[in-house]
């Protein structure tokens, strides 16, 4: 071991995926710093990885429940968008099966902005459905935010071609005669709200950013509607845009006369 370089130990340690395996033992007589410091990172990196895949199969907890009852179809079903000032409410639902292994999936809030793109493509391809819903401002204030809310949700299952036997849901409950688990904070605790939860972030944050090319000035692109000091300057500026919600405050305040 020895004669191997540093850079041929790290690319070895690269490979090991189990803290029993016998080259971490082999390599723990090695007395170069540099081997220490692979070895040590190594068990850091192997570590975080059993951690994710015991979070990630603790996230299948109620899917698996409810698969052992004979529940074939089960959706989970979250929303993205109630607290900006412009734009609307996006739900989706997704149902997936159990051979679903992106252990990467957890709360859309968690996740960085190129780990959610990837993701979100993953997703589509591998769930057995997917179905997005969008109430717009207009739905929003007529509604109010909550109403607006659910009956996106609802609308997102029963659009579903393959209907489900039961739904998860994150906080919300659904009118709907179909049995349901509703969870708080279930995008960290179910796999399937996870994954709704990050499919509709990645659908509603592609159309604000479009919308910041259709009304430029309010920094849609980054703040995604919400009350940020960049879109406080824009509505005073410019004043409201045909997708602000008149029934979140301070919207009203920078109507043109």
């Amino acid at each position: 071991m020895d004669k191997q370089t540093i850079l041929q130990v790290k690319t070895k340690l690269s490979t090991v995926s189990d803290l029993n395996d016998p080259l971490l033992k082999i390599l723990k007589a090695d007395p170069r710093k540099g081997v220490q410091l692979a070895i040590n990172s190594a068990i850091r990196r192997i570590k975080r990885s059993q951690a994710n895949i015991l979070a990630f199969k603790h996230r299948f907890q109620f899917e698996n429940e409810l698969w052992q009852q004979g529940e074939s179809l089960v959706a989970g079903i979250d929303e993205v968008g109630r607290g900006p000032l412009a734009g609307p409410v996006v739900t989706a639902a997704v149902i997936l099966d159990d051979s679903f292994d992106l252990i990467a999936v957890t709360d859309s809030k968690q996740l960085s902005a190129h780990e959610r793109e990837k993701l979100y493509l993953r997703i589509i391809q591998e769930a057995i459905e997917v179905n997005i819903c969008v109430k717009d401002n207009a739905v929003i204030d007529k509604y109010n935010i909550y109403q607006a809310t659910r009956l996106a949700m609802a609308q997102t299952v029963a659009e579903l071609h393959h209907q489900p036997s039961h739904l998860i849901v994150d906080a919300v409950p659904i009118a709907s005669n179909i049995p349901q688990i509703t969870l708080i904070k279930g995008d960290q605790k179910s796999i399937s709200v996870a994954a709704a939860s990050i499919v509709a972030k990645e659908y509603r944050d592609h159309l604000m950013q479009t919308y910041d090319l259709i009304y430029p000035g309010y920094d849609f692109a980054h703040n995604m509607g919400y009350g940020t000091a960049k879109h406080l300057a824009g509505l005073k500026a410019l004043g409201v845009t045909p997708i602000h919600r008149y029934s979140f405050s301070p919207v009203p305040n920078f109507e043109r006369k």
